[in-house]
């Protein structure tokens, strides 16, 4: 009963915080944004900002991966072999 309530009271809190508050990322990237949003060209034009910070969302997104792959390749190589060679 009391983690019943325990996780009304979570869901209660989590639902009254402003918008904004979970809202996370890097310090310099919202204000490079803001800073484009009043010129108008923050997804094209000269500056082309918003092309950069994707490609930057992107490479921090596949860093995580290549290290993982790097880490366990034996693992993941032994996988491979083992499956292509399964026969049913």
């Amino acid at each position: 009963m009391r983690q019943k309530a325990l996780i009304a009271v979570l869901l209660v809190i989590a639902f009254a915080l402003p918008e904004f508050a979970g809202a996370q990322g890097c310090s310099m990237c919202k204000a490079v944004v803001e800073s484009g949003e009043s010129s108008g060209n923050v997804f094209g034009g000269d500056q082309s900002i918003g092309r950069g910070l994707n490609m930057g969302i992107l490479y921090l997104m596949g860093v995580p991966y290549v290290l993982l792959f790097l880490l366990f390749r034996k693992k993941i190589v032994g996988f491979v072999k083992e499956f292509a060679g399964a026969q049913g």
